[in-house]
């Protein structure tokens, strides 16, 4: 009767939110609306391309010049390419050692909440999944940051789930303040912000943000985020220009791989970083390469047609794409896997993962947002690194 009950009340939310829903290409109050045309750019770019259409000749083309453009980008994720796939990863290795020698980045994600206000229908933190919510108190952030610090590591990416409410500029600007002390790296991963959010938590203390697109194909984006701000389409493609307005040194792209047309997300987000740095040439940039993960009350949920050879291929074009970009593979995938793409093309890499609240110093609170394969602490992830005859590196930047 249980089970019942709750389809029942799941179809009338469904039901209310359709006759209640946002257009999702339209700015909701409050919400920066930028002078630029690179999402624009962007989806065009996407629509133009069409990897059937690329053939042996494009991929062998792309392989043999010295640098590449989109054109040739496309070219080398299309399926034409995956016979290649042997020496478009040596190709990649060479351009990741010339820009990186053997260092490969360590650092952990820390949640200091889950709550959320989006309804995102593949998302262990939407709104309507049946989790246990917690937020972290000052004294909890700094209790979690300092036994973090403790491993080793030295730089941090604070997560919150996407609640204005119960996660406002000022409680992440003072995470970022206490992070500060511990930390000489600091990522973002929290919801979109206008211009002058982005700059404030830039002067507490934060470096970088990442901003997951999810898609970049606008119309099924609609169908995949039901409710809350994450559905406007615009306001977050346009995340990582505000980010770099605001002051941020680095910006992360990615689109979650399985969510629609893996080969059109990946070649968007490309487009878009590329794009990006032509406007922006002094800003970071950094790529994520993320599978779909089963999440909490829902273990249905994987990749559509992006197996690990897919994978492979998409890490080593965005390499080729941007020699210089950071590449990070997480914990969604095996050690394995992530063991061999630091070998290739990834140059970061998460050590000591805890999607939950509270996990890092043993005072769990809340639920996390998907589940990880890799669960290696940070001291074997560092000794699984120097065992690949690779250079684990806890920080690479300097304030002086």
């Amino acid at each position: 009767m249980e089970k019942i009950n709750e389809s029942i009340l799941s179809q009338q939310i469904l039901e209310d939110m359709k006759e209640n829903r946002t257009d999702h290409m339209k700015y909701q109050e409050g919400m920066e609306v930028l002078d630029s045309d690179l999402d624009r750019r962007v989806i065009e770019a996407m629509e133009r391309y069409d990897y059937n259409r690329c053939m042996e000749a494009d991929v062998r083309r792309a392989l043999a010049g010295e640098s590449i453009g989109l054109e040739e980008f496309g070219a080398l994720l299309s399926p034409a390419a995956l016979p290649f796939l042997e020496e478009i990863a040596a190709r990649a290795q060479k351009e990741t050692r010339k820009h990186f020698g053997n260092s490969v980045m360590m650092f952990t994600p820390l949640y200091i909440s889950n709550y959320c206000e989006n309804y995102c229908i593949y998302c262990g933190f939407n709104c309507h999944n049946k989790i246990r919510r917690a937020k972290l108190d000052v004294a909890g952030i700094e209790r979690e940051m300092r036994t973090i610090a403790e491993s080793g590591l030295q730089e941090i990416l604070i997560l919150t789930g996407e609640s204005r409410n119960m996660s406002d500029v000022s409680y992440i600007g003072e995470a970022c303040r206490i992070a500060r002390k511990y930390f000489k790296v600091i990522g973002l991963e929290v919801y979109p912000a206008n211009s002058e959010d982005y700059r404030y938590w830039h002067e507490c203390g934060a470096d970088y943000v990442t901003v997951f697109q999810e898609t970049y194909n606008a119309d099924k984006y609609e169908t995949l985020h039901l409710a809350g701000h994450k559905r406007i389409f615009p306001y977050r493609i346009n995340s990582q220009e505000r980010a770099v307005r605001g002051g941020m040194r680095g910006v992360g792209f990615a689109a979650l791989l399985g969510l629609d047309d893996f080969r059109k997300d990946a070649f968007a987000t490309g487009a878009h970083a590329f794009f990006l740095q032509k406007k922006y040439p002094h800003a970071e940039i950094a790529f994520s390469c993320p599978r779909l993960r089963p999440i909490i009350n829902n273990d249905r949920i994987h990749p559509m047609d992006v197996r690990e050879a897919q994978l492979l291929q998409v890490v080593c074009a965005y390499r080729l794409l941007m020699p210089f970009a950071s590449i990070t593979i997480s914990t969604r995938e095996c050690k394995r896997v992530r063991d061999n793409l630091i070998q290739i093309a990834a140059t970061k890499i998460s050590a000591g993962v805890d999607v939950g609240i509270g996990g890092h110093s043993g005072h769990e609170m809340g639920d996390g947002q998907f589940e990880i394969d890799d669960t290696r602490n940070v001291q074997e992830v560092f000794d699984d690194i120097l065992s690949l005859g690779l250079q684990p590196v806890m920080s690479d930047y300097i304030y002086v």
